[in-house]
């Protein structure tokens, strides 16, 4: 079954939403600013049992809004943003239910099966999500690091996805291409995932109404959940209310 999988994206300090594809080092293009703090997004999602979402600092700066966070809803939110071996424990120590990697996994833009394998040993498969964020190169899909900016060569593939899946417990797959536009879903790539993905697997870009999730779940056979961001309600946005989210997963949970 699908799910709906709440986020609280955060950039120089506030909860943002912002189009993915425009973030560098001067700032990014902005859909919304928060009057509130991460902590009482968290709280939010504590208070309605959502489980599964993310906290991300996009870039430094955040780190008091994150721990606000994870401290408000302890192991109810998974966090990635410049998570290292390093740094992994000390995070879920704080609170996070699983930590999410991307870019210290490159090392000269190639992917280090090695830092995989010391990372998932170190904090153990089960608290390891695998963020995929990708674009479309062609009729592919290559990840993209270092805030969605640096294309590298590894594809999300099958064989790739099958491989990484024995050292992680889930996969989080942002269509960086059209994060934040509001445009419509890739849907290419959520079928793709649907087919090939052997693990939980999480989608996020472009979602703009409850409809989305009915795709998502058509196109993926109900094997791929769904972050929604900018289109959300309590995101400034009108495509969609956190209210029609939470009846969404109570039908799904039903069934």
């Amino acid at each position: 079954m699908t799910l709906f999988r709440p986020c609280i994206d955060l950039h120089q300090g506030q909860v943002k939403q912002i189009v993915g594809g425009s973030l560098n080092d001067q700032g990014a293009t902005t859909n919304f600013v928060s009057q509130y703090d991460a902590a009482y997004y968290a709280e939010l999602y504590a208070r309605h049992g959502l489980r599964g979402g993310h906290v991300i600092a996009l870039g430094p700066g955040n780190e008091t809004e994150v721990l606000k966070a994870l401290a408000a809803y302890p192991q109810g939110l998974q966090f990635g943003g410049g998570v290292t071996l390093g740094n992994a424990e000390y995070y879920l120590a704080k609170g996070a239910s699983q930590v999410i990697v991307t870019s210290w996994l490159f090392v000269d833009g190639e992917f280090s099966w090695q830092r995989l394998e010391q990372l998932s040993r170190a904090i153990g498969k089960q608290h390891l999500v695998l963020d995929l964020s990708c674009r479309r190169q062609g009729d592919s899909w290559f990840v993209a690091t270092n805030r969605w900016q640096q294309i590298t060569q590894t594809e999300v593939n099958a064989a790739n996805l099958a491989a990484l899946a024995e050292h992680c417990a889930e996969f989080l797959i942002h269509a960086a291409d059209v994060e934040g536009l509001q445009a419509g879903i890739d849907e290419q790539l959520v079928s793709f995932l649907g087919q090939h993905s052997p693990i939980a697997t999480t989608y996020a870009g472009g979602a703009r109404h409850l409809a989305d999730l009915e795709l998502v779940q058509k196109l993926s056979s109900g094997r791929v959940d769904l972050t929604i961001g900018s289109a959300l309600d309590i995101f400034g946005g009108q495509g969609i209310s956190l209210q029609q989210c939470l009846d969404w997963n109570a039908k799904q949970q039903k069934q």
